[in-house]
């Protein structure tokens, strides 16, 4: 019997059976969606993410990474399934439709996600941009996702529903209020959004301080709905992008853009060491270059002074004198426009501050010539070394409070270190 004999043969004796007629037309449409799919993925997927390697834009694989063109197969065997499923026999036009408009809905679900991967893959190719830290577009974006599955949602909807998108749109109008509701957390980060982007008010990389949020660290991420801190301990905070509109936020890009970082601290000085200088220490101060030319000025001005007080026959305690404090001002002032590690052309000054209980401070205000906190660190921690180990030089001493080593050689000790012995036992070098 030939073959097509046969074949019709087989098809007659098939339409006597419906079922099994619905559920082989079934399997071979499945099949023939399968290899729909296959065929697109190994063929025509893999040609066209070879092709993208090759664009000059997708420098670093963003097209594959984020699985634009893999995103777009998963379209093809659902339009098989929604072509071919009114060539299965037997099938009741209830289910012929439904099936068809699910096909339809993930048709829709599969171009909305590809859009979606392929605004993941403008925003990639956007950061290599030079101005890209300080105009993100992830939360604009965002934004248009939002936008996109609210569409799909409602082309959904209207699938089933056999209405039209733009019918239910004109519905949506009543539900306005709802909506606002719903989205208000997403209507006010687009308008932080908005905001921060137009005043330049973080960008990514800045060092922001916000201690209402426990926030204090380099910004990693801004998005529609969040800002991410990496705070200095390796901890992430994540911010809502409105707060940084409606509260107070420190940024640091100023700092780092001056090119210096402040230092400002203070030395107590103990303010009974505070004395005239006679002129033998006057003399023995010279030593130090640093001041030498400040003492000859200092000498010639308050020679000149006093002159005109014995001219004018003042009593002697009027004259003018020079102080250990105010040689020693002069001195950390030089001290610091000599310094490699201070910057030459921002705010330098040594002032006195209000004395109190705890001395004199004396503070050091000036900036270093590096913003790394490292060496902004170490800078300062060389200047105060210097200046502690120095101070005795000029007849001051720095306050401290009386500690137990302090209260045990009132109490007796000759040297400072026994009061570090051991309770009960002879002091260090003791003879036995």
């Amino acid at each position: 019997m030939p073959r097509m004999a046969r074949f019709e043969s087989f098809l007659a004796w098939l339409a006597a059976y419906p079922a099994l007629e619905s559920v082989l037309g079934l399997l071979l449409l499945a099949l023939v969606a399968w290899l729909a799919n296959f065929v697109t993925r190994n063929v025509i997927v893999r040609a066209l993410r070879g092709l993208a390697r090759r664009l000059p834009i997708d420098r670093d694989g963003a097209i594959t990474r984020h699985r634009v063109i893999g995103r777009l197969a998963n379209a093809v065997p659902a339009l098989v399934v929604q072509g071919g499923i009114v060539l299965v026999p037997h099938l009741a036009p209830a289910v012929v439709v439904l099936v068809q408009r699910l096909a339809q809905a993930f048709v829709f679900l599969t171009l909305v996600l590809t859009i979606s991967a392929a605004l993941n893959v403008v925003n990639d190719l956007y950061r290599h941009r030079p101005d890209a830290n300080s105009k993100p577009i992830k939360g604009y974006l965002q934004l248009v996702k939002i936008l996109l599955f609210v569409v799909c949602g409602l082309m959904i909807v209207g699938t089933f529903l056999d209405k039209d998108v733009f019918t239910l749109l004109a519905g949506l109008g009543a539900m306005a209020a709802v909506l606002m509701l719903v989205f208000q957390s997403t209507i006010l980060s687009l308008v932080a959004s908005v905001q921060v982007s137009s005043y330049d008010m973080v960008r990514i990389g800045d060092w922001i301080e916000m201690p209402a949020l426990n926030a204090d660290g380099d910004v990693i991420d801004i998005s529609l709905h969040t800002v991410k801190v990496q705070n200095w301990d390796k901890t992430i905070t994540t911010i809502p992008t409105n707060r940084l509109i409606t509260d107070t936020f420190k940024n640091w890009r100023g700092m780092s853009e001056a090119g210096g970082r402040r230092i400002k601290r203070a030395l107590l000085i103990d303010q009974t060491s505070v004395r005239f200088l006679d002129a033998g220490e006057r003399e023995r101060m010279r030593r130090f270059f640093l001041i030498d030319d400040y003492l000859a000025q200092k000498r010639a001005e308050l020679d000149d002074w006093n002159a005109k007080l014995v001219d004018e026959g003042k009593d002697p305690v009027n004259a003018r004198r020079v102080t250990n404090l105010g040689t020693f001002r002069a001195y950390v002032e030089r001290y610091l426009r000599e310094h490699p590690g201070i910057h030459p052309g921002m705010t330098l000054m040594v002032r006195q501050l209000a004395p109190g209980a705890d001395g004199l401070p004396l503070e050091i205000y000036c900036f270093t010539a590096s913003t790394a906190w490292v060496v902004h660190e170490s800078v300062q921690a060389d200047i105060f070394d210097h200046l502690l180990a120095i101070v005795p030089e000029f007849g001051l001493r720095v306050f401290q409070r009386a500690g137990g080593a302090d209260l045990r050689l009132l109490a007796g000790a000759r040297d400072p270190r026994d009061a570090l012995a051991q309770p009960g036992g002879p002091p260090p070098g003791a003879a036995h």
